[in-house]
């Protein structure tokens, strides 16, 4: 016969100080849990919105990173002509050939300087992207020396105000607009006209192509075609599927390193929860002879202390999420390993990352509550009786 659970939550009642000092304990645990994963959830979200299934993208072969990749200007045009190619409302095949070059720039009201991604595009980048919005002043005009700057970056960095200028190879472009891209890395970009920043960055290849496929279905058949084709020399990649690659690494490190820090505080949190429930033992020796006397086994004993550690390691873990949620849209940002230039992306704290967190406290209810426990039901009923 199992004790009832309504006992162990009046017995949390009767003594909140220690209740509160040990859930805490745990809710900071778990806070910086679900921060971790709320960090390389928000990288990781940023990289994948980047990309749509619809587009494909191709870079040179064994390039990993656009920075890295390399496709002339007769590779643009031979993508350009396939059939495969989706036409515009113009008529126009929706194809962008894009330079990607980074460029070092100081951050606003503070020292040092980062790289930033400087991307060439053509007017057709803006229909296979169709997530880009001009959010603030306007679109640079073709053929001129005007830029736009991403929102994430735009208050980031010095020089990326309207009406800045900002030097590249010698050459000053003047920022007349700020854009979105619905939470992508795009939002961490600089983008130009082509056919003015690719003379200027003194280059004649373009970094990647990327296209809008007819029918995505056919994609398989058009990578092995293209990645065969001897005058190419590419390796293609739908254009979420790219960007969901390049964000792995990165991503992952941040969790490990995350769950590595967690595990360390998660001892403390541990200790607490043990030292709380060593002390719950040593102040109800009566109730615990009693309890035996009613007839309930050692085990029953031992399974109520390790579920009254549980559900206070359970008001913690409510408390850690309670203590994560403001983090959540939060602007942060860092290097990109791939391309070595600054993303910025916003915290996401998710659903799956909250229930990760409830788990884990509950985690260290179990294994802090289990020695407690089994001091409980080791107890003698003679001992506990001459304490009545």
């Amino acid at each position: 016969m199992a004790i009832p659970i309504a006992y162990n939550l009046r017995n949390l009642r009767q003594r909140p100080a220690s209740t509160l000092a040990t859930a805490l304990g745990i809710a900071l645990v778990v806070a910086i849990l679900i921060g971790a994963l709320a960090l390389a959830n928000g990288f990781q979200a940023a990289m994948i919105e980047t990309g749509s299934t619809e587009n494909a993208i191709v870079l040179r072969t064994g390039a990993d990173s656009e920075i890295s990749s390399a496709v002339t200007r007769d590779g643009a045009n031979i993508v350009r002509a396939l059939p495969e190619v989706a036409m515009g409302a113009d008529g126009r095949p929706l194809v962008s050939p894009e330079m990607v070059v980074v460029m070092s720039l100081r951050r606003q009201g503070q020292t040092g300087s980062s790289n930033v991604v400087l991307r060439g595009v053509d007017p057709e980048a803006f229909r296979l992207r169709d997530k880009v919005k001009v959010t603030e002043g306007r679109m640079f005009t073709p053929g001129t020396d005007e830029i736009i700057v991403g929102d994430r970056i735009a208050k980031r960095f010095a020089g990326c105000r309207l009406g800045d200028k900002l030097r590249f190879n010698r050459h000053d472009f003047v920022v007349v607009g700020h854009f979105s891209s619905g939470g992508s890395g795009f939002e961490s970009e600089i983008w130009g006209d082509n056919g003015v920043l690719l003379p200027a960055s003194g280059r004649d290849v373009f970094q990647s192509v990327t296209f809008r496929m007819r029918d995505p279905a056919t994609f398989a058949a058009l990578k092995k075609r293209l990645e065969n084709d001897p005058r190419l020399g590419v390796q293609v990649m739908t254009e979420r599927g790219w960007y969901a690659s390049q964000s792995q690494l990165l991503a992952g490190v941040i969790r490990v390193a995350g769950i590595f820090l967690t595990l360390i505080m998660a001892i403390g949190a541990i200790f607490g929860a043990m030292n709380t429930m060593y002390a719950a033992v040593g102040a109800r020796t009566r109730e615990i002879a009693t309890l035996m006397v009613l007839g309930f086994s050692p085990w029953a004993v031992r399974w109520s202390f390790v579920m009254e550690s549980v559900l206070l390691s359970l008001v913690g873990g409510v408390l850690g999420c309670i203590l994560a949620l403001p983090i959540n849209a939060i602007t942060t940002s860092t290097t990109n390993w791939s391309s070595f230039s600054e993303v910025a992306f916003a915290f996401r704290v998710t659903p799956t990352a909250m229930v990760v967190g409830i788990i884990f406290a509950v985690a260290m209810g179990f294994v802090g509550g289990l020695l407690p426990a089994f001091r409980a039901g080791r107890q003698s009923l003679s001992s506990g009786l001459r304490a009545i």
